[in-house]
């Protein structure tokens, strides 16, 4: 099993910044992959970022490159996601996962934490 608790959501005006935390515990050592979801309302979650923990290989939705960063701290056993330029279509609950190898789905969440962006 693996724990994750998701920290640093808030209210932010468009054009702000904010730093998302995930903290992880429990069967972490045989994680592949840590990512970032959102969804905003009325929609499906989406896939945000995401990191490769052996590599530190990122990949990002279109829509938040060049203003999205996912990185990790193998120190805090965390992963952040920092979010600059931000826009209201930014406006979602955020999740992080884990993936515990290349051919599996996320199968750990953590329960979101809310960014709101106003114009």
């Amino acid at each position: 099993q693996v724990q994750l608790v998701e920290s640093g959501g808030g209210l932010v005006q468009a054009g702000g910044s904010l730093r998302l935390s995930c903290a992880a515990s429990g069967r972490t050592f045989s994680r592949y992959s840590m990512g970032w979801f959102r969804q905003a309302p009325g929609k499906e979650r989406a896939f945000v970022a995401s990191l490769i923990w052996s590599t530190g290989s990122t990949r990002y939705v279109d829509s938040v490159k060049g203003r999205f960063t996912i990185s990790r701290d193998n120190a805090e056993n965390a992963v952040y996601l920092q979010m600059n330029t931000l826009k209201p279509e930014d406006t979602a609950v955020y999740y992080c996962a884990v993936r515990l190898a290349p051919q599996l789905a996320y199968d750990y969440w953590g329960q979101g934490t809310q960014v709101t962006v106003s114009s």
